[in-house]
Parts: C-alpha cells; sequence; structure tokens
C-alpha cells in the first residue's frame, strides 16, 4: 500500500517542488521514497511506499518493466500475483524476475498483454499511473469498486494526479477554486461522489476505468475495462437455479477463498472486529485456517447505546484470537475533529470518521495490514433503510398522489416538536414501534417522502440531508447523481438500491473513509467482500436469500452459524453510530459557534447563513435534531478555515 502523486507539463518542474509533491503523501507509504522524472516528456512520478510485499528494494517504486518501455507508480495489492507469473510462463514469457511483489507482476503483466488486459487478469484493489515511454501516453486506472483512490486534471498548462489532493497543493499551478456544484452534492450526501471533487478542474477516476492522455492532446480517453451496473444486470438476468443449501456452499466457499487469497504479506496482519456480522464471518474464517491467534482491533465507547465492544470480546474470546481493545470517551473522539480536514482533504461528513481513525490507530500499533468487513451490507441488502422503503412504497403506492400530497401537508403542519407533546402524552397507547426519541423528526421526514412519485425518490429522500442545496449556496442547484445507467428494470426495487449504494456511497463514503483513515496511520485495510467473483455470483441470487423474512444479509448469517452460536449471531445492527447531536449541545458548542459566526461565512462569501443558523437555534434549544445538516455544515467550514 503506497501513495503516489505525478505531473505531465510543457514546463519544467523544478524538483525540489516535485519532492515536496511527493513527501506530503509520507503518511501513505513511510518506508521510502523515490522520484522519476523525463524532462524531455515532462513527466514526473513520485512514489511513498509502504512496504508490505517483498520488503526489499526489487519492490521499490516508480518501477520500470524489464522490456524498459514502461514506467509505473502503483498503490494496492494483487493478490492473485503468483496466478498471474505462472499464467505469464504459461504463456511463453520467459521473465527473469528481480523480486517477488505484486508491482512487479502487474507491470510486467502490462507489458505483455496492454493494461487493460492485465488489469482484467488482475484480482485486488489498486490505482496506478502508467507512462508509455514508446508512445509518449499516460494511463490512469483504478480498482473495480473504488478502494484505492485517484484524483487527476488540468490545472493550468499541468496535468496533474494523484492518491490525495493534498499533493496537488504544491503545484505552482494548482488553481484552489471551489467548485460549487459539488459542493452542493456534498451538502445532500455529506461526501462529494465521483467523478466531481472539491476543486474545480480536478475529478476522480471512476472505478473501474482506465484514463489515458497523449502528450499532444488536452483531451485523454475514458475506457471502462469493468462495470458493477453490467455485474448486476447480468445476474439479475442469469439468475442462480440451484438450492439454498448449495448458494450457502458457494457464497462461503467464494468469501474463504477471497479471505486466504488476501492473507499474503510479508509483515504482521490483523482485522478490525466490530462484533457486527461482516466483521465477525471475516474474522471467524481467518481464525479457521489460522495456527496462531489472529490479531483482531475493537474500539470500545462509554456510552452504551453506541457500544459494540463487548459483542466483539465475546466473539474473540469464542474464536480464541488476539484481541485488542480501547475504550474511548467523547474527548478522545473530540481531539480527532481538528485532524479532519487533513485526513480527507475535502469536506466528508460521515461522523464514523472518527472511531474508524481511532481504531485504525489502534490496529496500526500491532500491525501494518488490517482485513475490515465492509461491502458486505452493499453485496447482501444489510442497509435497514433498503426494507424500509420498499415497504414504505409498496403501501404509498396504493394511494393517488394528490391524497398523499394533502397528508404530507396535514403532517407538516404539526410542528415535530408538538407531534413530539402529543405523542409523549399518549405514549402508553402507542406501539413499541412508535416509542422513539425524536418522533416528531421522524413524521416531518416520512411526511416528505409521501409526495415522492417512485421507489427512486422515496430512496433519495431517505439518503439526503440538505434537500436544497441551492439554498445554502445562493444559486440553483440540480442534483443528477441519483440516475442509473438504464437497464435498471431488471433490477427489482430492492436490487436497484444496492446498486446506487455499490456505485456511490460505497466508493466514495464508506471506502474513503476506511482508506483515508487507515492510510493516515500508514496501515494498509483489505476488503474481503469486494472480491468481484463473489459479487458476480452474488448479484445472481434472488434477494429472498439475502433478506427473508425481515432478517438482512441471511445468507451471510447462515454461514455465520457455522463458526459462532446463534445468540452471538441473531442481534439488531448498530453500526459506528456517534451522539453527535448531544455533542453539539455540549462540549462541541463552542467550536460549532466558532465556525457557524455569521459574519465570517458572509466575509467568505460562500454560504448563506440564514437556514443554517436557524437550524442551529432550533437544535440547540432541543426543539429539533439537526445534527446531520449542521454536521456536513461544520465539516465543510473546517476544512474551509484548514485551507484557506
Amino acid at each position: 500500500m503506497c501513495g503516489f502523486v505525478g505531473c505531465l507539463s510543457s514546463l519544467d518542474l523544478n524538483p525540489g517542488v516535485f519532492q515536496k509533491m511527493t513527501g506530503s503523501l509520507t503518511h501513505r507509504g513511510p518506508d521510502e521514497s523515490n522520484i522519476w522524472q523525463d524532462y524531455t516528456s515532462g513527466i514526473s512520478l513520485g512514489h511513498q511506499r509502504l512496504s508490505i510485499l517483498d520488503l526489499s528494494s526489487a519492490g521499490s517504486q516508480p518501477m520500470i518493466s524489464s522490456n524498459g518501455r514502461f514506467v509505473m507508480v502503483y498503490n494496492g495489492e494483487m493478490y492473485n500475483h503468483l496466478e498471474n507469473r505462472s499464467f505469464l510462463k504459461n504463456q511463453g514469457f520467459s521473465i527473469i524476475w528481480k523480486g517477488h511483489s505484486d508491482t512487479e507482476t502487474l507491470i510486467e503483466l502490462i507489458a505483455a498483454f496492454g493494461i487493460e488486459k492485465a488489469l482484467i487478469l488482475s484480482k485486488g484493489m489498486f490505482s496506478l499511473a502508467l507512462w508509455d515511454k514508446q508512445t509518449n501516453t499516460l494511463s490512469l486506472a483504478r480498482d473495480r469498486f473504488g478502494e484505492k483512490p485517484l484524483y487527476y486534471g488540468w490545472q493550468g498548462d499541468s496535468f496533474l494526479f494523484g492518491s490525495e489532493l493534498k499533493a496537488f497543493k504544491y503545484h505552482p499551478q494548482f488553481l484552489n477554486i471551489i467548485d460549487t456544484n459539488a459542493l452542493g452534492l456534498f451538502f445532500q450526501y455529506n461526501y462529494i461522489p465521483s467523478p466531481h471533487s472539491i476543486y474545480k478542474g480536478i475529478c476522480k477516476l471512476n472505478p473501474g476505468n482506465i484514463f489515458s492522455l497523449s502528450l499532444n492532446s488536452k483531451e485523454g480517453i475514458l475506457l471502462p475495462y469493468w462495470s458493477t451496473s453490467e455485474v448486476a444486470y447480468h445476474g439479475a438476468c442469469h439468475p442462480f437455479l440451484g438450492s439454498t443449501k448449495e448458494a450457502i456452499s458457494e457464497i462461503e466457499n467464494r468469501l474463504v477463498a477471497s479471505v486466504k487469497s488476501q492473507l499474503i504479506a510479508d509483515v504482521p496482519l490483523g482485522a478490525f472486529l466490530s462484533g457486527g456480522i461482516d466483521s465477525s464471518l471475516i474474522v471467524s474464517i481467518m481464525q479457521s485456517f489460522s495456527e496462531n491467534p489472529v490479531n483482531t482491533f475493537t474500539i470500545g465507547f462509554e456510552e452504551n447505546n453506541f457500544n459494540e465492544a463487548p459483542f466483539a470480546k465475546k466473539i474473540a474470546s469464542f474464536l480464541g484470537t488476539n484481541h485488542n481493545e480501547l475504550y474511548i470517551s467523547s474527548k478522545d473522539c473530540i481531539n480527532v475533529i481538528p485532524l479532519l480536514s487533513n485526513i480527507y482533504d475535502e469536506p466528508f461528513a460521515d461522523s464514523s470518521q472518527i472511531p474508524t481513525y481511532l481504531v485504525s490507530k489502534l490496529a496500526a500499533s500491532s500491525v501494518k495490514v488490517s482485513l475490515s468487513g465492509d461491502g458486505g451490507d452493499e453485496l447482501f441488502g444489510g442497509y435497514n433503510r433498503y426494507l424500509f422503503a420498499n415497504n414504505f412504497w409498496d403501501k404509498l403506492n396504493h394511494f393517488p398522489a394528490s391524497l398523499r400530497k394533502v397528508l404530507s401537508s396535514l403532517l407538516n403542519s404539526v410542528s415535530p416538536e408538538n407531534w413530539n407533546l402529543i405523542l409523549n402524552n399518549v405514549h402508553f397507547l402507542l406501539p413499541k414501534n412508535l416509542k422513539v426519541n425524536n418522533i416528531g423528526d421522524k413524521i416531518h421526514k416520512a411526511s416528505n417522502i409521501l409526495s415522492s412519485s417512485s421507489i427512486d425518490e422515496v430512496y433519495f429522500k431517505l439518503l439526503i440531508q440538505w434537500s436544497d442545496p441551492g439554498l445554502l449556496l445562493n444559486k440553483h442547484f440540480l442534483n443528477t447523481q441519483n440516475i442509473l445507467p438504464g437497464k435498471e428494470s431488471k433490477l427489482n426495487n430492492i436490487e436497484k438500491m444496492m446498486l446506487k449504494d455499490l456505485l456511490s456511497y460505497l466508493p466514495d463514503d464508506i471506502l474513503c473513509k476506511v482508506d483515508r483513515a487507515s492510510m493516515s496511520v500508514s496501515l494498509e485495510s483489505r476488503i474481503p467482500f469486494l472480491d468481484h467473483h463473489l459479487f458476480e455470483f452474488s448479484s445472481k441470487l434472488p434477494i429472498s436469500l439475502k433478506i427473508k423474512q425481515g432478517s438482512s444479509k441471511w445468507i451471510l448469517k447462515e454461514i455465520l452459524k457455522k463458526y459462532l452460536p446463534v445468540h452471538l449471531v441473531e442481534r439488531p445492527k448498530m453500526g459506528f453510530a456517534l451522539p453527535i447531536d448531544q455533542w453539539l449541545r455540549g462540549p462541541l458548542k463552542d467550536w460549532a459557534n466558532f465556525l457557524l459566526d455569521k459574519n465570517e461565512m458572509l466575509k467568505d462569501g460562500i454560504l448563506n447563513p440564514l437556514p443554517i443558523h436557524q437550524k442551529w437555534e432550533e437544535h440547540l434549544s432541543g426543539k429539533r435534531n439537526w445534527h446531520y445538516h449542521l454536521w456536513s455544515i461544520l465539516m465543510f467550514q473546517n476544512w474551509l478555515n484548514s485551507n484557506k
């Protein structure tokens, strides 16, 4: 795992400047730093190495192919690289290998077959930049699901590319102009969806794509070598016809194969263990064929409502892992907040970024690689919102749109605080599922969904925070992010929602969160659920094997019961939630007041403070819980202050 940066320009780039650009990524690769430049072509490649496979200089980058044609910088791991070495040999390529790194395997695979076929043959997570000396062509590529980041774009006469945005800021032509359209998307989703970035002219490369650029042209060519959508559509058209028992066996076999392949390393290795289904299954499989106790890592919270650590400890004890847990206070979490703008480089407002950073820091004290259970929710229907949206729309669709709009208006005519008062006075008459905190907020959110014209709109309204970012930015805002790229009629409603999450929420929120948090402490994270062979099979399974009788991830639970007793498997989903709403009224109040200063906002000229302060005052009074909306504003203001 590493970090890289590069520049293609007709201007001479001072070596000292490029050294600073490269050095800004030291956290991603503290073991070695190298630069390769060709002044004739105007190409510069810089690399920071985190040594995982082949710790010797034979694995150093930038790496030149044995035929001298290609130069590559690479961030990631190819889990099947030994099989690919055998494949090259069987195809008649007699390569004298310098070492046993996957980087060397990949560049020789590219030299033999070209970049597209090489990536199709590769199984792993990666982003890379490849310079072809023969054709003076730069190629950028990113893995299938987007585990590893890659930014690129023209700034003046220079084409910049790299693992993180912070490296670009040292370049003399970096423009540093905020893209307000991307900012509007951020306020809706709490992250900036690909291909956008916070800066004008800079894009994220979409997962499963190759971008090629010639020295003589500013127009690049985008080539998809793998498509999540196409795999999902193909699976829907070619469903698995075997028995439930056969499906369970096949998923388990593919997951076991994925975990085994991801244990390849020349350094200490462990796993995050939250106590949930996904991480418990990954750790159970790891321990099942490990001779020694697996290193596991868990963060515990002082607030019991948010604490999964006791469950994780029971699972670790049953499996016999070498378990490490760290209990953290609200103060520990708050101390992380000043680091976030530097870790994430652009506004990012998933508050679970804080515990993710802390558990990564805990793991990094003992190991260099940690496996995680991310991806299980998106592949196997783990989010509660899938069932809620589907059931809600099934009932909603029976009523005329005009009637729904009238009902929506009636519900909204009563304020959330009055709904709370009304329902609190009759709480003894309510069913258990309505006895929840801030029921008035939930009624208002449901009432806004009532006017939806499709399940796509229902799901969109469930996901977003600020419904009209134009009010914040004083401009017209049109969101086109929520559209699937055709063929969606082949999928049922829940499968459509899962695909949307695979295309955006997974790479741009979940994987971004894990990559930046882990790499900020020089820890490589690996995600066995994101094996493309596993996804190709899971996409063929009927939804009834993923969600059964209201139980999400049913098939994974059935597999986990082979490793753990039932009482450790069947329990409610919790997640990495934090009591941000309480903290904003308590220990974070002064910090928030500073960032939400009206005069400073007006001076910056980006945000309209009026709708923000209305929500802030309502939140402080306890009338409403606006912490999701406010957290996105605070994360932007925090980022803006750090980047002025």
